[in-house]
């Protein structure tokens, strides 16, 4: 049997750096590198080693016009590269947005990232944390955004990245968490 530490990767595109942040949150939690998608769409050839040698890809983007960034878009159709060859069949997968908008068509976002996990043949990781939805909730409780699929983010448009919900960020970490522990279960038994 084997103790090989499973790995879990984040790849992410951030327009304004809310994203950015929440992706720290995501890697902190999975205990794995962070990869981003530059401004023009491109991901550096060792990111794109690291996902084909990771158990869990996480992706991120930043919901812009009830999608994920164009950026995240090219990054989506490069991955064709890698789904000719089935090189991230039966991986874990997982992900994660943010938006201006409380709601701002966010789980369009994340659909897409469940769709582009299926397409890979991989298996997608829920966010398992009830929603903070009664009347004592705060704006800074984890889960305030009600979702199931994966982590959303809130941030006003005039905030800067340092004035993020803790509890979103939080939200985050719990979930780069939860997608790395289900990497290491799977990963152990199929080394068993």
């Amino acid at each position: 049997m084997s103790n090989r530490k499973a790995i879990t990767v984040v790849v992410y595109h951030s327009g304004y750096g809310h994203t950015q942040r929440m992706a720290e949150a995501v890697a902190e939690g999975a205990g794995g590198p962070l990869y981003a998608i530059d401004a023009n769409g491109n991901l550096s050839d060792d990111g794109w080693a690291a996902l084909d040698a990771a158990d869990a890809i996480i992706f991120g983007s930043p919901t812009y016009m009830g999608g994920p960034s164009w950026q995240f878009k090219k990054f989506a159709d490069t991955s064709s590269k890698a789904w000719f060859t089935n090189k991230w069949q039966d991986k874990v997968f997982g992900g994660f947005t943010n938006s201006a908008s409380f709601n701002g068509d966010k789980l369009n976002t994340l659909e897409d990232f469940v769709l582009l996990a299926g397409q890979h043949g991989g298996l997608w990781v829920s966010l398992g944390m009830k929603p903070a939805n009664v009347k004592a909730s705060k704006r800074d409780d984890a889960n305030r955004m009600g979702s199931y699929i994966a982590p959303m983010a809130q941030s006003d448009a005039d905030a800067a990245p340092s004035e993020m919900s803790v509890g979103d960020l939080e939200t985050a970490r719990v979930y780069g968490e939860r997608v790395a522990r289900v990497a290491q279960r799977l990963a152990s038994a199929q080394a068993a």
